[in-house]
């Protein structure tokens, strides 16, 4: 005879009256011992999960069923896409045109060999590197500063900062967040800029020459010092503090310029629209690279026409106002000049990646043809005797 079962029995394990069937036990007995056996099973938590679809791991599913049809295919799609936007990409890198100069100075030899020593503080030193260029430089051109084994990623470096100084907060000018210790206040003032961001923000001067074979004088190259920044960061991210007068002077008057800097933040430069907390230069240091080795945007070396390139082939002259000291950490400075693309900078390694990728993939639905077209016939099911 079929029996019912109620919830509550279920979470018991047995149905009530069980007992009462056993040998030696009456009804009574029984109707007790189920009385007994649901009162303990309603004190404790049942672990049974809840009778749904995702508990019960009833919910529907699809799963590819991986065969040659569906698989060679997909190798050699994939290596026929991706071999032929690697080879664009590479070709698109190496067409871009870029030369880099070394100007640290630890090579006795190097003409900025007697700046190595510079510090903070010191007076600048000056020297100048001359260089050929092999090939014309036909676009814009990008005049990048880059430094080696400077960790500007370091938690306690990245956090040495107050936005909201930054952004033009006046109480905040004045009163300095406290994460920019050691280089909050100097001389008992509030340092503006403070944190170890600003403090240690790159300060040399580049200047670039053209030696004409006719000219006695060098021809100096026009750089462009507005608009190496991110819009949103000279738009947004930093403003200047606000008062009854545009006069910088005035608006930072009771504040110490960083420990390390030569000059107040409102002496940059002579600018208004480049000047303070909007100073391109500096908001281009502010934003902190991901790695020890890195370049950031100097200045723009604009074409004039279309008829002649921007840097023609030829003879030139670096000269370098060296203040910035990286010989204390074993670092390196470098002078970068670079054409961009559509991708942006010089850079084969996506293209190696693409090519190498769809050779492996190509590569692979070739030799799965050949095991499929040589064994993919044969009858692999063993022989089961009756």
């Amino acid at each position: 005879m079929a029996m019912n079962y109620s919830a509550k029995e279920e979470a018991d394990g047995h149905p009530s009256g069980v007992l009462g069937s056993m040998p030696g036990g009456s009804g009574v007995g029984g109707a007790a011992g189920g009385a007994g056996a649901g009162a303990a099973g309603g004190a404790s938590k049942s672990r049974k999960p809840d009778n749904t679809a995702f508990k019960q791991q009833r919910l529907p599913a699809w799963q590819p069923i991986l065969t040659a049809g569906t698989v060679l295919p997909a190798f050699f799609v994939i290596g026929l896409i991706f071999i032929p936007i690697g080879i664009g990409i590479f070709v698109t890198s190496n067409n871009i045109r870029e030369y880099e100069i070394d100007y640290t100075g630890t090579e006795p030899g190097s003409p900025c060999n007697k700046c190595l020593n510079v510090s903070w503080n010191s007076t600048p030193c000056h020297c100048t590197i001359y260089f050929t260029l092999e090939q014309p430089f036909e676009s814009n051109v990008f005049m990048y500063y880059g430094l080696s084994n400077f960790y500007q990623n370091h938690r306690r470096y990245v956090k040495s900062r107050d936005d909201s100084q930054l952004n033009g907060d006046n109480s905040s000018l004045f009163n300095p967040s406290k994460e920019c210790e050691p280089y909050r206040t100097s001389e008992e003032k509030p340092i503006a800029p403070c944190g170890a961001i600003a403090n240690s923000m790159f300060n040399d001067t580049l200047t670039l020459f053209r030696i004409e074979p006719n000219e006695n004088n060098p021809v100096p190259i026009h750089l462009t010092k507005k608009g190496i920044a991110w819009w949103t960061d000279k738009n947004v991210k930093f403003r200047n503090p606000t008062g009854d007068t545009k006069n910088l002077t005035v608006l930072f008057q009771g504040t110490s310029k960083p420990v390390n800097w030569r000059k107040p933040v409102y002496m940059l430069d002579s600018d208004a629209d480049n000047n303070g907390f909007i100073n391109e230069d500096f908001i281009v240091w502010m934003r902190t690279a991901a790695l020890p080795t890195f370049r950031k945007l100097y200045r723009l070396i604009e074409r004039q026409d279309n008829l002649h390139p921007t840097l023609p082939a030829g003879n030139y002259s670096l000269e370098i106002a060296y203040n910035y000291p990286v010989h204390s950490f074993d670092g390196r400075k470098r002078m970068i000049l670079s054409t961009i693309s559509w991708m942006g900078g010089k850079n084969p390694f996506l293209g190696i990646a693409y090519i190498t990728v769809g050779s492996i993939c190509f590569f692979l639905g070739v030799v799965l043809l050949i095991i499929h077209h040589k064994y993919g016939n044969r009858n692999n099911s063993a022989d089961i005797p009756n």
